[in-house]
C-alpha cells in the first residue's frame, strides 16, 4: 500500500492545495493531508480550524486523510511507513526551497522520497499568504478558495479586527 503525505501549514486551504490533494490521491493508495505546526510562521487559523478546513474542502476523496502534527516532516514520514512527500510547486523558487528540504530529509532519512507536482498555471501566484493580504482588505479571494474556506476568513477577520493604521 503506498501512502504519500502532502504536508503544509495550509492556512487557509486554498484551489491551489485542493489541486494538488486531488491529483496526489489519483497516484497512491492513501494522501495524507498532514496540517504541520511551523513555529516560524504566524497561523490566522488555529490548527483545528485548518483542519476542519481540509476536511471540508477534501470531502468525497475516499482515500484522503487529514491529521495535524507538530513534529519533523521525517518523523512523520516514518511514523506513517509513507512512500512518498507530495509538495507542490508553484515556481522556480518553490523549487529551489523543496529542493533544500529534500536535501536535509534525506540525510536524516535515506529512504525519504519526495514527488514535486507543478500547480496549474491560473493558481502559479497564488499562496495562502496572498489570500490573507486580498482578503484584508477587502478584495475578492472567491477564485483562490472554495465558497466554505472564503467564508471562514471573512468570518476569521470580522471576528478579530486589525487596526490598518
Amino acid at each position: 500500500m503506498k501512502t504519500f503525505i502532502f504536508p503544509g501549514s495550509f492556512d487557509p486551504f486554498s484551489l491551489g492545495h485542493l489541486d494538488i490533494a486531488k491529483r496526489a490521491a489519483q497516484l497512491c493508495d492513501k494522501l495524507v493531508v498532514a496540517i504541520m505546526i511551523n513555529r516560524a510562521k504566524k497561523s490566522m487559523f488555529t490548527v483545528e480550524e485548518r483542519v476542519e478546513m481540509a476536511r471540508v474542502c477534501l470531502e468525497g476523496i475516499p482515500n484522503i486523510e487529514v491529521i495535524s502534527r507538530e513534529t519533523l516532516l521525517v518523523d512523520l514520514y516514518r511514523e506513517l511507513d509513507a512512500s512518498a512527500v507530495v509538495r507542490g510547486l508553484r515556481s522556480e523558487s518553490d523549487f529551489r526551497y523543496e529542493a533544500e528540504m529534500n536535501a536535509a530529509n534525506t540525510l536524516m532519512f535515506p529512504q525519504y522520497q519526495v514527488i514535486f507536482l507543478p500547480c496549474r498555471a491560473d493558481l502559479a501566484f497564488t499562496s495562502s499568504s496572498i489570500i490573507k493580504e486580498v482578503a484584508y482588505y477587502g478584495g475578492d479571494i472567491s477564485r483562490m478558495v472554495v465558497p466554505a474556506v472564503e467564508e471562514m476568513v471573512h468570518r476569521k477577520l470580522e471576528n478579530n479586527p486589525v487596526d490598518k493604521a
